[in-house]
């Protein structure tokens, strides 16, 4: 109800379930666009808290994944929900006791492991969070469990409901990141990269540490020097002192979402790259490409922001030590870099 509240004027119906809005959606030119107009709110059934999809690659960084929504209001050409949501709407779980139960359960059973627990994977962390008030929940639910740390990650810059919260240095804003043009031509909805840093900064101003993941990286003629634009420009106006983590990835999908890009964003130049398979039917660039890449990246980043952690998302070791030079022992060793980092 708080949330029908915070939508004056919007119709809205009782249904018997999720799926029973299928066939109208399914009647327009664009399902997807259609459902990200549509908004579900319902009880989940499932559990909240799962490992990463990246858990079993050679290093992982061995975080938890916190599941309150599925998809998002932004528009980004490369989503990956796009081919895996069997439902395209916006869907907002009701059942939050259960989430908060899962959560404390699950921390206070194991109090000597710190958990990072991000709830960017099915939907943007902030994006709705004027609607849903989730970070108003989860925040103070963080600063209370000495064991966890919450990283909220988005493209947006929906910030306003962080600020007077009670953090303890337990929550991560963090932002997605890419180059300008990228933002621009395959970031569709979200805030620009200028707004993005502001919302850094002020969070920053709240004693939030913040992060950024620079993926997907995109390959086009011109990226070097755009991307290290981006990089000076992103690190050039936050203090880096207070700086949780930086992640690398790599631009990489399936076939069947390779398709559909094609077919819901006919400007978009993503799909027309080279790639080869990889990692369970993924196709990537070249591992060359990647290394050069990746190591370029950390090369700029360590210029402007020498002490920050820099990682590598859904890479194998030897890519890791070509592109950097080293790789952590194993996924153990790179998750309690990243524990000790996000702390405080």
């Amino acid at each position: 109800l708080i949330v029908l509240e915070r939508l004056p004027g919007i119709p809205a119906s009782t249904v018997k379930s999720a799926e029973a809005v299928l066939p109208e959606l399914s009647q327009g030119s664009d399902p997807i666009t259609s459902g990200k107009r549509t908004l579900i709110l319902t009880r989940y059934r499932g559990r909240f808290v799962e490992r990463c999809p990246g858990a079993g690659a050679d290093i992982c960084c061995n975080c938890f994944v916190l599941n309150f929504a599925s998809n998002c209001p932004l528009e980004c050409t490369y989503c990956v929900l796009q081919s895996y949501l069997n439902n395209p709407s916006v869907m907002v779980y009701t059942n939050v006791e259960d989430l908060t139960a899962e959560v404390e359960d699950m921390l206070q059973c194991s109090p000597g492991q710190i958990f990072r627990i991000g709830t960017g994977e099915m939907a943007d962390s902030l994006a709705m969070d004027s609607i849903t008030g989730i970070s108003r929940l989860l925040v103070p639910l963080f600063a209370s469990l000495p064991n966890g740390i919450l990283e909220l990650k988005t493209k947006s810059d929906e910030i306003a409901n962080l600020e007077d919260l009670d953090h303890r240095g337990h929550t991560v804003v963090s932002w997605s990141v890419n180059s300008r043009r990228i933002c621009r031509t395959e970031e569709l909805k979200a805030a620009s990269l200028e707004e993005r840093l502001a919302a850094a900064r002020r969070c920053q101003e709240w004693g939030y540490k913040v992060g950024f993941h620079f993926d997907p990286l995109v390959h086009y003629e011109g990226w070097e020097d755009e991307y290290r634009e981006a990089v000076e420009q992103i690190f050039g106006s936050v203090d880096c002192s207070r700086l949780a983590w930086v992640s690398l990835g790599c631009l990489r999908f399936t076939p069947h979402l390779r398709d559909i890009i094609r077919e819901r964003f006919r400007r978009s130049k993503i799909p027309y790259g080279e790639f080869v398979p990889g990692h369970r039917g993924k196709l990537r660039y070249f591992r060359p490409i990647r290394e050069e890449m990746y190591g370029k990246m950390r090369e700029w980043i360590q210029q402007m922001a020498p002490r920050v952690l820099t990682y590598l998302c859904m890479e194998s070791r030897v890519t890791w030590e070509r592109s950097f030079g080293y790789a952590p022992r194993d996924t153990s060793d790179l998750s309690a870099r990243l524990d000790s980092c996000g702390a405080g």
